[in-house]
């Protein structure tokens, strides 16, 4: 029978602009305290984002089972028709009244410096849904989210026992060291990238080694220079994917853990899990923005083939 994956954590709206110069000729160093600018920006996009909403949506592409749960805003109906578009499971987005959809404002200059608001917005209600409101879930994962969603979510997956991957990501300065061992020792699986293992390490006082003796699979991904699993006492690396261009980095680590969760639902060896994590890794940072860019589970045999040698789904 065909496994269902429950994917909690952020949806939101991008706002992605870049100014045609640098940041530095426009902010005087003496005046940073009493800072008023305005940047003109011709270039602009608005794109469907959110860890969870791109979680899903790759997710979704592979032909998987998957039930997002979000709190969105009021705003959320171009979203919700993107989701509906692509026949995506939308029962379980719920809008607070009075509230926005989370949005992040992105200013890029020409030295690829970042000016980033986000505004949380409905995100901070993501505790008034409940695992137990969905009817089957036999996987589930914890993506940066609401914080009191992320403790609350975590705790019920744990006491369902309903195994699930904690991806603090971004989310990871909300909690305390306890905290972050509270969430390791409730996982079944730990999910972080390079930077964000070594911050893991540094609030909880754990090593590497201490982490993933908590859990079946410690995974961390290295960007382009791929990933490594440490699982059943041993460490097992995985060789980057080719990218037929690399346009935006944004949302690869979704597309990454959306693999994940693929592999381990369909009972395949971590080698190939973290392979085919990274493909989509791969395919996702040649296009701009995080659902632009598509592709079947034929697709990704061949270009799974192509690059490791091996048939993903014998």
């Amino acid at each position: 029978m065909e496994k269902t994956a429950l994917i909690c954590g952020s949806y939101a709206f991008d706002s992605i602009m870049v100014f045609h110069d640098q940041f530095k000729n426009h902010i005087l160093p003496d005046k940073v305290h009493m800072l008023n600018v305005s940047f003109l920006v011709p270039t602009m996009r608005k794109e469907f984002g959110g860890c969870g909403g791109n979680i899903a949506y790759n997710l979704h592409l592979l032909g998987a089972n998957s039930i997002p749960m979000a709190t969105v805003g009021e705003d959320f109906t171009p979203y919700m028709n993107w989701m509906e578009k692509h026949h995506m499971n939308t029962t379980h987005m719920k809008v607070i009244e009075g509230s926005y959809t989370g949005q992040a404002f992105i200013t890029t200059d020409m030295d690829d410096n970042q000016i980033t608001a986000f505004h949380p917005g409905a995100m901070s209600n993501s505790h008034e849904n409940k695992v137990s409101d969905v009817s089957v879930a036999d996987i589930g994962i914890v993506s940066p989210d609401g914080r009191d969603g992320m403790i609350e979510h975590a705790q019920q997956f744990a006491e369902a026992q309903v195994p699930f991957i904690f991806d603090p990501g971004q989310g990871m300065p909300m909690f305390s060291g306890e905290e972050l061992i509270k969430f390791i020792e409730q996982a079944t699986y730990v999910a972080v990238n390079d930077y964000e293992s070594q911050m893991l390490q540094d609030k909880t006082g754990l090593s590497l080694s201490a982490i993933a003796a908590k859990v079946e699979a410690l995974i961390i991904t290295k960007g382009s220079q791929g990933s490594e699993i440490h699982a059943n006492n041993k460490l097992t690396q995985i060789a980057p994917a080719k990218a037929a261009a690399t346009q935006d980095p944004t949302g690869c680590g979704d597309a990454y853990r959306a693999g994940l969760l693929y592999g381990i639902m369909n009972d395949l060896s971590w080698k190939a899990t973290g392979q085919l994590a990274g493909l989509l890794g791969a395919i996702k940072v040649a296009h701009l923005g995080t659902q632009n860019h598509t592709f079947t589970l034929a697709d990704i045999e061949k270009l799974y083939q192509d690059n490791y040698g091996e048939v993903l789904l014998p």
